[in-house]
């Protein structure tokens, strides 16, 4: 049984509604409307790796890959395909289900998205779910990843439309829309979402979610990213974002798109295990495994692995013992449905 109706019509009113709520009220809910679309307990587990690293030359205020500024972070070239083939089959045997290739470009250019193509064979040769984010694309060069059998493409918005200019001056925000429905409409599925604690207000994170949400059709995947405050960006010596907020935004994540895997993203190499288990309890359920997001630190394999065990998470797909839709039973009494 599903609690929240699947909707693409919310206000920004609604919305901060929901950001309002008494933190322990929010969880709940979200709680229970995660149960009443996902499998209880299971977390979706991708690998991201950095295929062609730093030179962009967006100015997007929180990437240590703009060569814009001076973060000490050396360029590299394209990677072969053997080399990313091998990284993928690592990745697997680790645990991974979703292999993610990452570059840093404005857009791909043609010669460049030809080796790209038979990345995506290769990673899919292998078993694995396919993930691509290289920037802007164009309706044509959505439908060639396509063809390759891409599976996910990823663009994020970041912030809200209102915000959007005092963090990127390179693009627009329509850019990064135009993008979304140029893979929407090649058959791609979509994995956008944004960053917390790039000076933005509470009313930008209830807005960014707000136009995820009433986006034709939800993303798939939805990344929500803590700043990682990279030495040479402008963001480097911002505010921290508190921790009860960032909760709250995958709460309010999870209810406003209900069907979404929302992915615990970059950030999580500072988060305390405390802190990542109350996201995974407000309807995270998906996160990157390995130790590196392109160019900034991710937890551990090792810690992982322990984190999920002691939580009693299990990465999605493996097998384990049938569970119910129901919150599970308090003690000395019956168990209660979710409601």
């Amino acid at each position: 049984m599903s609690y929240e109706p699947i909707r693409h019509d919310w206000t920004l009113a609604e919305v901060q509604a929901l950001f309002a709520l008494p933190f322990t009220d929010l969880i709940l809910r979200a709680q229970r409307v995660h149960r009443a679309h996902h499998e209880p307990n299971t977390v979706q587990m991708s690998t991201l790796l950095s295929i062609k690293t730093g030179a962009c030359p967006e100015d997007c205020a929180y990437c240590p890959q703009s060569v814009r500024y001076d973060t000490g972070l050396a360029p590299q070239a394209l990677l072969e395909v053997a080399a990313v083939r091998e990284c993928a089959a690592r990745a697997k045997a680790a645990g991974a289900t979703r292999f993610c290739m990452g570059a840093a470009y404005r857009s791909p250019k043609p010669r460049d998205l030809q080796v790209i193509v038979q990345m995506v064979r290769e990673v899919r040769a292998l078993g694995l779910e396919s993930c691509a984010t290289l920037g802007m694309l164009t309706p044509a060069q959505a439908a060639q990843l396509k063809a390759a059998g891409l599976d996910y493409y990823n663009h994020n918005l970041d912030t809200s439309a209102e915000y959007y200019a005092e963090i990127i001056t390179t693009r627009t925000y329509q850019d990064r829309l135009d993008t979304l429905a140029a893979v929407r409409a090649a058959g791609l599925k979509v994995c956008c979402g944004g960053i917390v604690g790039m000076g933005e207000s509470p009313a930008d994170r209830a807005e960014l979610l707000r136009t995820l949400a009433n986006l034709p059709a939800h993303p798939e995947s939805v990344p929500i990213n803590q700043l990682v405050k990279v030495p040479g960006t402008p963001l480097a010596h911002g505010p921290d974002v508190d921790p009860f907020d960032f909760v709250r935004t995958i709460a309010v994540a999870r209810l406003l798109m209900p069907r979404a895997h929302v992915r615990l993203s970059a950030g999580r190499e500072g988060m305390s295990d405390e802190l990542q288990a109350l996201c995974f309890l407000a309807g995270a359920n998906s996160i990157f495994y390995g130790e590196k997001l392109l160019t900034t630190a991710n937890p551990d394999v090792e810690r992982d692995r322990r984190l999920l065990a002691r939580l009693g998470l299990t990465a999605e797909g493996a097998s384990r013992a049938p569970v119910t839709q129901e919150l599970p039973a308090a003690p000395g009494g019956a168990a209660r449905a979710a409601s």
